[in-house]
């Protein structure tokens, strides 16, 4: 497949997302009138931004045809670890403790699945286990409160009138973006997505290239997690259960490939908004938080399926061929076609040829 053939394939794909949002959006304007004022938009951006931020790093994993189930459980540790640390040694350090323990456990998936050769599922998922274990350890299931002011800033002041997680969800997208699509390392995270071996024989490091994914998306689900402790003003040791799924989805509705090499952000960030629309829009018209998982279900099953589906589909729809200029051919008679019979050579020192019924010539004496 030709390199442009395989951008618009890609770019078909993310469309897909889009108009998926519309429609949603569409939808869910004529159903309730207070899904297109601004307050509820913001809040759409607000609920968004911390599944966004998963999504972010779980794009880099997913491209490189690997999963990380253990962003959930990595954004409840790393909520606790920063809100502890931030109750006896102030924002700095609580900043970098989180951030570090993001990026530690990142490194310790990488290493597993780089390393052991373990598949990505099982290494990721028993992580999770772990982080879940280690998190009600720390705080014996209950609540760790946060009362510092600069750090609730980060999950609820608002810059120029717009919320500050959807600001450092956009500089998210935009750095990351830019790392993945203009810079040697991201193509190297295509590359190794597409063919693993390949890359290996070219001289890339896919070894390094993985770790350093599995670190990216640890540090956003810290990042991820300073936001949602300080909208709640408490560190919740549950707090990121289901989300890694969320994440998950929100990659696949954006048209990357579960296969890997295939994928980009843009696409992400639409995806992410699609799942954010869909639970606005049940909360307004008051749907039960047992049938919104139902219809969250049934547009990832949508999803994948026109994602495995679209080239089987194209082919449903009938295409009339170009027609042949006037003058181009016979026109059919329904007579079959005579094709010539070939003449043989008189030449004694060409070879001699067989044709379909035809003794070869022998030259004259």
């Amino acid at each position: 497949m030709s390199p442009t053939r395989s951008t618009l394939k890609s770019v078909a794909r993310q469309l897909r997302a889009v108009w998926m949002l519309l429609l949603v959006g569409v939808i869910l304007s004529i159903a309730s009138p207070v899904f297109l004022t601004s307050s509820n938009l913001l809040n759409v951006g607000l609920a968004t931004s911390v599944v966004a931020l998963l999504a972010i790093g779980q794009t880099y994993v997913i491209i490189l045809a690997e999963i990380d189930l253990s962003v959930g459980a990595t954004l409840g540790f790393s909520s606790v670890v920063t809100a502890l640390v931030l109750r006896d040694h102030g924002l700095l350090p609580a900043l970098a403790a989180g951030l570090g323990v993001g990026a530690a456990v990142g490194l310790v998936n990488g290493l597993l699945v780089t390393r052991t050769r373990m598949p990505s599922f099982i290494a990721t998922l028993a992580m999770m286990s772990i982080l879940a274990g280690m998190t009600l350890q720390l705080t014996s299931g209950n609540p760790v409160a946060v009362t510092d002011y600069d750090f609730q800033g980060i999950g609820q002041a608002y810059l120029a009138g717009i919320p500050v997680p959807v600001w450092i969800m956009v500089a998210g997208f935009g750095l990351f973006g830019v790392l993945l699509a203009r810079t040697g390392f991201g193509r190297f995270v295509y590359a190794t997505g597409d063919n693993h071996e390949a890359a290996r024989l070219s001289g890339i490091r896919t070894q390094r290239v993985k770790i350093l994914a599995f670190m990216i998306s640890g540090l956003l689900a810290a990042l991820g997690g300073f936001i949602l402790t300080a909208r709640l003003s408490t560190a919740e040791p549950t707090a990121g259960t289901g989300l890694e799924l969320e994440s998950i989805a929100a990659v696949i509705i954006g048209g990357t490939s579960l296969a890997g090499g295939r994928g980009r952000l843009i696409g992400t960030l639409v995806g992410a908004l699609v799942l954010g629309v869909i639970d606005n829009g049940m909360n307004l018209l008051d749907v039960s938080p047992f049938l919104q998982s139902v219809v969250k279900g049934l547009v990832i099953l949508l999803a994948v399926f026109l994602d495995r589906n679209v080239d089987a589909l194209r082919a449903l729809i009938p295409r009339r061929g170009p027609s042949a200029p006037p003058g181009s051919s016979a026109p059919d008679d329904g007579l079959p076609t005579v094709q010539p019979t070939p003449v043989p050579t008189l030449d004694p020192d060409a070879p001699r040829q067989q044709s379909a019924g035809v003794p070869a010539a022998r030259p004259t004496p």
